[in-house]
């Protein structure tokens, strides 16, 4: 999903409504900000210069002026990347002004500040507090618009059936041509990152020619990078490559560092794929120049993908490397950021669920409390009755606070697990393992850690597909635990790469059980496609603590240096650091996977 052109589309799709009840001169502030509010989008340096012009005259602005022109400038900062200033303007203008129309609008810009921020959870408590007011929105735009920024929020989340739910919503409310073009951008955005979207879709082409019939350009921009992913995804680069380059400098002049940095990425990917290595390596500087606000976002992660590709097909390692690594930060940094979204929906989420049973429980206390002055007036042949009553409101008290606990001890495990494989997560592996290291330095006793990764990994990702990859990766897990004992310790670091902490167990046994791994790994069921079949392999670097001591990170780093060692041995092979590998584990420029 993309968060800043989106937020910066929908705002634009409604005009200013200030002093519409009276007549304004041709040069009055309140023509001047409805003028700066339609062209925001179309000609933001123009839209600066009226900013200028009414900061010179802020003085003579009645209050509701002045607080829209400080809700122009908090757009402004947000629309230009810089999210904390953002964050500090709307916090300040929502504190002050009583407009309804600015605030809705202010808190809905919030929003989308708060998703660029890394702020999550104040933005799932933000839309969930704009969906709870929005029976009483009397608003059109304004309804409309949280009915977009929920499907926008809960995209981010992965929650695609809830974004397909408030889009229908939405055009169902609103089915203008302008409004119409909205929707139909967001449904291009869904379809593109469930990869659904066929280049050819007649709807979503259609909605391209909407916008720009209705001078919607940003919306005709992210149409335009989802139907090149599309074509992308398909093999259609010439096809992928005429719809950007048409677009490109459009994009530049909107001065949306966000939209810039994906349409350059895109680009770049595209020209890798033509073989123009030249323009690829520039496009690809550029984007991270236009992301560097946003430095493990997606388009960070793919331009740093492309030079790696660029640097190796050049024939210079160094660089490849060089790139290799910055891709793996962003990338790791996106996937981070990717699950710190979706956690914060789930704790969201299960708050207002939380909440929503203590009112339950405190409606059904005070029907009890009702009932049991009825009983109190009653005889005593009722009092029976009575005591009945206290019981089963004792039951639900303690039925609702056994769902709660449940439901705390649920989240618990989900927040420690990964999510495809069901091991420990890399923070909850780190935790774990540390604190069995400490034991085992404690009673001398001897523990080897394992690093993990399965060769050429990403081929099958790149020639079969995530699903497939995603079947590798969880058969393999379970083909490595049905080696591992019960105190061992197995987690998923990121991608491909895993780590599994072996106590009581030296050198010699360390690798005696890691080959036993290594050959069952080879050895299990391929991912059978109606075409192909995909067998893997994994390399296993091992580090003891007899030789590196008991400090994880410590253990880790030299575990991965026997890793890189097999890696160089030709792959499928097992290397103890400090055993006089063969291979020299520093060289690492022609690894991939």
């Amino acid at each position: 999903m993309r968060p800043t052109p989106f937020v910066r589309r929908i705002l634009g799709c409604i005009l200013l409504c200030v002093g519409a009840s009276a007549i304004s001169a041709p040069d009055s502030p309140d023509v001047v900000l409805q003028h700066a509010d339609q062209i925001k989008l179309s000609n933001n340096d123009q839209f600066q210069g009226l900013l200028k012009q009414l900061d010179v005259e802020a003085e003579q602005l009645s209050p509701t002026q002045r607080d829209w022109l400080d809700y122009f400038h908090a757009w402004q900062l947000g629309y230009q990347g810089e999210y904390p200033q953002a964050l500090a303007a709307f916090e300040t203008l929502l504190a002050r002004t009583q407009d309804t129309t600015i605030r809705t609008r202010s808190r809905i810009s919030l929003l989308y500040d708060q998703v660029n921020a890394a702020h999550y959870e104040a933005a799932y408590t933000n839309i969930n507090n704009l969906l709870d007011s929005l029976p009483q929105v009397k608003d059109h735009n304004a309804h409309f618009l949280i009915l977009l920024s929920a499907a926008y929020l809960y995209g981010t989340a992965g929650q695609y059936d809830l974004v397909h739910q408030y889009l229908d919503q939405a055009l169902a409310y609103d089915s203008s041509d302008l409004s119409t073009c909205i929707v139909m951008e967001q449904k291009a955005v869904t379809l593109s990152a469930t990869r659904t979207l066929q280049p050819d879709d007649p709807q979503i082409h259609a909605a391209l020619n909407q916008c720009l019939r209705v001078n919607d350009p940003l919306d005709a921009y992210n149409i335009t990078v989802a139907l090149a992913d599309a074509n992308l995804n398909h093999g259609n680069i010439s096809a992928a490559l005429k719809l950007l380059n048409a677009r490109d400098a459009d994009v530049v002049a909107t001065h949306s560092s966000a939209l810039t940095a994906e349409f350059r990425s895109k680009l770049a990917y595209a020209y890798l794929r033509a073989g123009d290595l030249v323009r690829a390596e520039q496009y690809a500087h550029s984007a991270i120049e236009y992301a560097k606000k946003q430095e493990f976002s997606k388009p960070v992660a793919d331009a740093y993908q492309t030079l790696y590709q660029v640097a190796k097909k050049q024939g210079d390692p160094a660089a490849a490397l060089l790139y290799h690594e910055k891709y793996a930060t962003a990338d790791k940094g996106y996937l981070n950021d990717t699950s710190a979204r979706a956690l914060a929906y789930q704790m969201v989420h299960q708050q207002v669920q939380d909440k929503k049973r203590q009112i339950e429980v405190l409606s059904e206390q005070n029907q009890l409390l009702a009932l049991k002055q009825q009983v109190d007036r009653k005889s005593s042949e009722t009092r029976m009755l009575y005591i009945m009553l206290l019981f089963s409101g004792l039951v639900i008290v303690v039925g609702w606070a056994y769902r709660t606990k449940r439901s705390q001890i649920k989240f618990q495990k989900l927040a420690r697990r990964d999510g495809l494989t069901g091991i420990s997560n890399r923070q909850h592996f780190f935790e774990t393992a540390q604190e069995a290291l400490r034991y085992c330095a404690k009673s001398s006793r001897e523990a080897s850690v394992l690093a993990l990764d399965l060769d050429h990994f990403k081929s099958v990702n790149d020639m079969h597909g995530h699903a497939a990859g995603d079947a590798v990766l969880k058969r393999m897990v379970a083909v490595c635990r049905e080696q591992l004992r019960s105190i061992d310790l197995f987690g998923r670091l990121g991608g491909e790469e895993f780590a599994i902490l072996l106590p009581d167990c030296n050198a010699a046994m360390a690798t005696h059980r890691a080959n036993e791994m290594r050959i069952a790994i080879a050895g299990m069921p391929g991912y059978t496609e109606a075409t192909s079949s995909v067998v893997v392999t994994a390399s296993i670097g091992i580090a003891t603590s007899r030789v590196c001591g008991y400090n994880l990170p410590t253990l880790l780093a030299h575990a991965d240096t026997a890793l890189y060692a097999a890696k160089h041995a030709g792959r499928n092979h097992v290397s103890v650091h400090g055993a006089g590998a063969a291979a020299k584990p520093d060289k690492r420029d022609d690894i991939d996977g």
